[in-house]
């Protein structure tokens, strides 16, 4: 994996000199043992291959978390820009059915990302929101994020 690395550092890179491929390998080791040991994976071709299958949904999952952001962005702007602010701050407690706790996280941290919202916790399958009124905390039990995350789960645990 570290050969991968080195490729897309000189690819991005742009030009060879003796520097940046010293730079280049040295950083491409360093990367390939934090992976493997800090994030515990281990980027076999089958996994790459995964990876590469799951790509435009990854792509899917960024384009849908910006817009979003941006719908939330509106109510947030609508709520505070209404003559009389109605704002009724609750706290929702659901269970996901994510496997996985890199999906888990994805999900809290796309939730906490959307205005309106605050993951409070996560505490395995359980997660604890703060949404700023009811209107902003419905959906949160079966959003596009979670049904997205769930689809990249079967397609890399296949």
């Amino acid at each position: 994996m570290s050969l991968v690395y080195f490729l897309i550092w000189m690819i991005f890179n742009g030009r060879m000199t003796v520097e940046i491929a010293a730079i280049g390998a040295l950083i491409s080791i360093m990367l390939d043992l934090f992976v493997r040991k800090v994030l515990k994976l281990n980027l076999t071709a089958s996994n790459l291959f995964r990876f590469i299958k799951i790509f435009p949904d990854i792509i899917l999952y960024m384009i849908i978390l910006l817009i979003e952001i941006v719908r939330a962005n509106f109510s947030i702007i609508k709520l505070v820009l209404a003559p009389q602010i109605e704002v009724e701050p609750c706290l929702v407690r659901f269970k996901t059915p994510l496997k996985t706790e890199a999906a888990r996280v994805a999900l809290a941290n796309s939730i906490t990302l959307t205005p309106g919202t605050i993951t409070v916790s996560l505490e395995g399958s359980e997660l604890l929101v703060h949404a700023l009124n009811r209107e902003i905390a419905k959906g949160l039990e079966s959003s596009i994020f979670e049904r997205l995350l769930s689809r990249m789960e079967r397609v890399l645990h296949a």
